[in-house]
């Protein structure tokens, strides 16, 4: 496996073309592509009927297709929504964790009702087409909207005939894994406890979908379950489908793929051309490249990065240049065949009531919020340890240069008679190198790269709130540097009007955030809480429960709707074995 990685590294370097795709040019590198398993992805979500003004949570599992085992080979995913017109209404990339991810996403009232189509996938996936992609029915319906035509019949005799919504669920139960509740008729706002019991160890132990949601009283083709997934997408390729001559998306196998181009005045390729690019902020990323022989860059961003933003820059300004940033196409949708929901007259009463509870969530949802999970703090100084001034602690003196002067005695402007002059810093007599004595620094506002220090010089220090050094050897785009230093504005902003002189600065897609999602609880005797409403139709959801040998016991709390509940427990065991299992709870105004 390692060799095979290797191979697909060079090829990736060496032919990167515009638009990430790589043009197979031999026999011999087909079949190491070919070498590298292909992927497939089920999605669990919370549909398949959702309105606006209501969120759609979903839990990602994406494996090998070769042995169904949680893949190892991409290290980001892609949730889309597509509309009959084979359009892309949303696309949400996601980052995996040993092929696992989650995320959510609102669904506003600017999307017309209809029927739609959920695709998960890598971009790995893309080379072997819409076959290879999970696909799911999804129905959107929109009360806000005076145009329902969408999912509304050409013809009478054209309607779903089942009344019961649920005449489409086939019970499924497990003897490997089961849910065990004391009961299961509850009341409003009670507290319930439950149980996952594993009777088969090791054959039981996996990652699952853990849910508590209240059954549509409207009549709909389920959503795909692992067993119904794991029989759909069983014949699916587990090896790249392309031939000598056709082009593939590289897998995203080290990180979140960046790219671009550079070209001169007159638009023709800058081979060899060092790029610079540094995602901002406090804890911010730099990476470097360099332009193939068709002027493309590219970089991996595999740090949990917190700003959506990338500035692109040659790494010294010896010539002009124009930077593009890449982008990756969609895959041809217009193929897919969409499910046939149709609304019905006797559901106007529950469209309406489900409406209502919707507004009144929404509006009291600073009271009920998720939590954003930080993730793992990124160190720009790559180990280092910083020597951190705050000028609020000396005094302020007008410009960067001035600052500089007065304050350190180991950092300052350098005269240069071949060019500009740059900032050095001196180095730590224990690691001293005569060799870097002269050697330039680099230089940081804010996380932005700054390649002309010249143009620095007279920044308004009363702007700036700290100046960190680190002074080590560092090497970027093929250059030498003696030291590091890092900027910080007062208002962490810099970066928002900095113009590279020969590059560019735009917003990137980032990576959704994983959440720890609101869970319910109530305290006897709180007055506040009993006052706010509580209309929830998820009463429990966790994207990705990791069941062991031990029991694993949960608690939630009902909420002020009445009806039936479904318990669901959707997932795979480590040897890749689909499992799905169902319980139906009732709760009532009065649980005796």
């Amino acid at each position: 496996m390692k060799k095979q990685w290797t191979v697909l590294l060079i090829l990736a370097a060496l032919a990167f073309q515009a638009r990430a795709q790589y043009v197979i040019s031999s026999v011999n590198e087909l079949q190491n592509l070919k070498s590298l398993p292909q992927e497939k992805v089920y999605v669990h979500h919370t549909g398949p009927i959702v309105f606006t003004g209501e969120y759609l949570h979903y839990s990602f599992y994406c494996f090998n297709a070769q042995n169904n085992r949680a893949s190892t080979i991409s290290f980001v995913g892609y949730v889309a929504l597509v509309n009959q017109q084979g359009e892309y209404i949303m696309e949400q990339k996601i980052r995996l964790e040993r092929g696992k991810s989650q995320g959510d996403f609102f669904v506003n009232t600017d999307v017309p009702s209809g029927n739609y189509k959920l695709l998960g996938y890598t971009q790995w996936m893309k080379n072997n087409g819409l076959e290879q992609v999970f696909k799911d029915d999804l129905v959107i319906i929109n009360p806000y909207q005076v145009d329902q035509s969408q999912l509304l019949p050409d013809d009478a005799s054209d309607e779903i005939t089942a009344d019961d919504p649920q005449s489409f669920r086939q019970p499924i139960d497990s003897s490997i894994i089961q849910i065990k509740m004391s009961d299961t008729n509850f009341g409003t706002r009670e507290k319930v406890n439950f149980t996952l019991k594993n009777y088969k160890a090791q054959l039981g132990q996996g990652s699952y979908t853990l849910k508590i949601q209240k059954k549509d009283e409207m009549a709909a083709q389920p959503a795909k379950n692992a067993i119904s997934y794991a029989n759909d997408y069983l014949d699916v390729k587990g090896e790249l489908n392309k031939t000598v001559g056709d082009s593939l998306f590289l897998p995203e196998q080290r990180g979140e793929l960046l790219f671009g181009k550079v070209t001169d005045d007159a638009g023709n390729p800058a081979p060899d051309t060092k790029m610079v690019i540094s995602i901002p902020g406090e804890e911010f990323l730099l990476k470097f490249a360099t332009t193939d022989s068709n002027g493309n860059f590219y970089t991996y961003l595999s740090q949990d990065y917190k700003r959506a933003r990338a500035i692109m820059q040659i790494a010294e300004n010896t010539r002009d240049v124009q930077v593009s940033l890449g982008s990756l196409p969609n895959l041809d949708a217009s193929g897919l065949t969409f499910g046939q929901y149709y609304l019905k007259p006797q559901y106007s009463d529950e469209i309406e009531l489900r409406s209502v509870y919707n507004q009144l969530e929404n509006q009291f949802f600073s009271v009920k919020p998720d939590s954003i999970l930080l993730g793992t703090p990124i160190d720009p100084f790559n180990g280092g340890i910083p020597e951190t001034i705050n000028l609020d602690d000396f005094t302020r003196f007008p410009t960067f240069q001035e600052t500089l002067v007065e304050v350190f005695n180991y950092a300052g402007y350098r005269n240069n008679p071949n060019g500009s002059d740059y900032i050095r810093i001196a180095q730590d007599f224990e690691t001293y190198n005569e060799q870097a004595n002269d050697f330039s620094a680099i230089v940081l506002f804010d996380g932005v790269y700054i390649p002309n220090h010249e143009k620095i010089k007279d920044f308004d220090a009363k702007q700036i709130e700290s100046i960190s050094l680190v002074r080590d050897q560092f090497r970027l785009a093929g250059k030498d540097y003696q030291g590091m230093m890092v900027v910080k504005t007062i208002e962490g902003d810099y970066f928002e009007n900095y113009a590279p002189e020969n590059g560019i600065n735009v917003p990137i897609e980032k990576a959704v955030s994983k959440k720890n999602y609101f869970k319910q609880r109530y305290v006897e005797g709180n007055s506040k809480q009993s006052r706010i409403p509580d209309y929830r139709r998820i009463l429990f959801w966790e994207p990705h429960v990791e069941v062991g040998n031990t029991d694993l016991q949960f608690e939630f709390y009902t909420s002020d709707l009445t009806g039936e509940f479904e318990v669901v427990l959707d997932g795979f065991t480590t040897y890749g074995k689909p499992i799905t299992v169902y319980k139906t709870i009732v709760v009532g105004e009065d649980s005796q």
